[in-house]
C-alpha cells in the first residue's frame, strides 16, 4: 500500500542562495535607466523607504524624494497619534531591552487623529515632495477619505499578509477594486509571496504590489508563526503572476520585493529575479537623516496580544546621499545602493530594469564564502 502523500515541499531561495550571471554584452553604467513607474507617477531610482517609524518621517519623505525615489509615511504610527513624535520616539531609542516590548505597547496604543494624518500630509506637499502613506487593512476603509482630501499621491495598504480575499466578521469588508474607484490615486497591496494571491491582487485594479513576508530585520514573524517565503523565490513567483495579468490585460503593475535588503547585491538580485522596485528599512534606519536615532523597530513590533518584531540597534553609519548614491565609507555594500545597480546591470548587458530581470539566476550557495577565507576571518 502506498504511503499516503500529505503534502509537497518545494525548494525556495534566499538572496545568499543565487547569483547573477554577467551577460554576453556590456554597458556603461551611466547608459541605464533605472526608474519605477506606480500608476502614472515616474520615480527615478526604484528604490523605495519602508513605512516604519523609525525609517520614514516628514523629513525623510522630503529628502528620499528629492532624491528621485520614495518614502512611504506609516499613517498609524507616532506621527499621527502624537503632536511632538520626537518626544516619542526619544523615549523609545533610550529604552532599555527589558522594557523595550511594554513601552512600543503603551506608545502605540494611542488613538490615530484624524487632524494629525490631514498635517502631516500637508507637511509632506507642502515641501515638494510626493506622499505616499501607509494604512493597515482594518483602518482602510475609515481613514481613506482623510487620506485623499488631504492630498495623498499615493496610498499603501499594508498588512504581513494580505490577499484579495479576506473572511471576517465585518458585514462588508475592505474590497481593494471597490477602494481602488473610491480613491482615484495609484494603490499599492502588500504583502503577498505567492503566484495565485499576487494575480488575484492585480485582477482588483491595484497600482503595485509589495512582496515579502517577514524578511525585515527587525520582524519575527517568521519566528513567532512559522509563516514566510525567502525573498527570491517569492519574487519570481509574483513576477510571474505579473507577466500572467499583462498577457491577460495588456495592464503592467509593478511588484516591489519589501524586506530582507542588507547589501546592494541584493538589491540586484531582487531585480534580476523579477522586481520592478525594492523597500528598504533598516539600511536607511542607519542613515543621519532616519529618525529611529540609530534604532529600528517593525510595524508589527507594537502588536498587544501577539508582537512579532523586536527594536534593533542598527547604529548610525552614514547619509541618505552616501546610501544611495555614495561616496561609500564602508565596504560591505550597504552604500551607493544605485550605482551597485547600475554597475551590475551593465555587466549584464541590461539598459533598463525590464532587460534586468531577463538577467540568468544560479543557484550559488557559496556565492558569498567561496575564496574569501581572510575576509571571513576579520568578522
Amino acid at each position: 500500500m502506498e504511503k499516503p502523500q500529505i503534502n509537497v515541499l518545494r525548494q525556495t531561495y534566499g538572496f545568499d542562495d543565487v547569483s547573477i550571471v554577467p551577460g554576453n554584452v556590456t554597458i556603461n553604467p551611466d547608459q541605464t535607466n533605472v526608474s519605477l513607474k506606480i500608476g502614472d507617477i515616474v520615480f527615478n531610482i526604484p528604490i523605495i523607504a519602508a513605512a516604519m517609524d523609525a525609517v520614514t518621517d516628514v523629513n525623510f519623505a522630503t529628502l528620499m524624494s528629492k532624491t528621485g525615489g520614495l518614502a512611504v509615511l506609516n499613517i498609524e504610527g507616532v506621527y499621527t497619534k502624537y503632536e511632538n513624535p520626537k518626544a516619542v520616539l526619544e523615549e523609545i531609542a533610550q529604552a532599555s531591552d527589558s522594557d523595550m516590548t511594554g513601552i512600543l505597547q503603551r506608545v502605540y496604543s494611542e488613538p490615530i487623529k484624524d487632524e494629525l494624518i490631514a498635517r502631516r500630509i500637508k507637511e509632506v506637499k507642502e515641501s515638494g515632495a510626493i506622499c505616499a502613506v501607509s494604512v493597515t487593512p482594518a483602518n482602510t476603509k475609515r481613514l481613506a477619505p482623510v487620506i485623499t482630501e488631504s492630498g495623498a499621491d499615493i496610498l499603501v495598504v499594508q498588512s504581513t499578509v494580505t490577499t484579495a480575499r479576506h473572511i471576517s466578521k465585518s458585514y462588508h469588508g475592505l474590497v481593494f477594486s471597490e477602494l481602488c474607484r473610491m480613491v482615484n490615486i495609484p494603490v499599492v497591496v502588500g504583502n503577498c509571496v505567492s503566484y495565485s494571491t499576487c494575480l488575484e491582487l492585480m485582477r482588483t485594479g491595484v497600482s503595485g504590489i509589495l512582496v515579502g513576508v517577514g524578511p525585515g530585520a527587525a520582524c519575527t514573524s517568521r519566528q513567532v508563526l512559522g509563516i514566510g517565503v525567502p525573498q527570491i523565490t517569492s519574487t519570481m513567483d509574483c513576477a510571474a503572476a505579473r507577466e500572467a495579468y499583462l498577457t491577460e490585460t495588456g495592464r503592467y503593475v509593478p511588484i516591489i520585493t519589501d524586506g530582507g535588503f542588507r547589501c546592494g547585491g541584493d538589491l540586484c538580485k531582487a531585480i534580476a529575479a523579477g522586481a520592478d522596485g525594492v523597500m528598504i528599512g533598516s539600511i536607511f534606519a542607519q542613515t543621519k537623516e532616519a529618525p529611529g536615532k540609530g534604532y529600528h523597530w517593525g510595524m508589527s513590533t507594537p502588536h498587544l496580544a501577539l508582537p512579532r518584531g523586536t527594536r534593533i540597534k542598527v547604529g548610525i553609519r552614514g547619509t541618505l546621499e552616501q546610501v544611495l548614491f555614495g561616496p561609500s565609507s564602508v565596504t560591505d555594500g550597504s552604500q551607493n545602493l544605485v550605482g551597485a545597480l547600475r554597475v551590475a546591470m551593465g555587466m549584464c548587458g541590461a539598459f533598463n530594469i525590464r532587460e534586468m530581470q531577463q538577467a540568468e539566476l544560479v543557484l550559488a550557495p557559496s556565492i558569498t564564502t567561496e575564496g574569501k577565507h581572510w575576509q571571513l576571518a576579520r568578522l
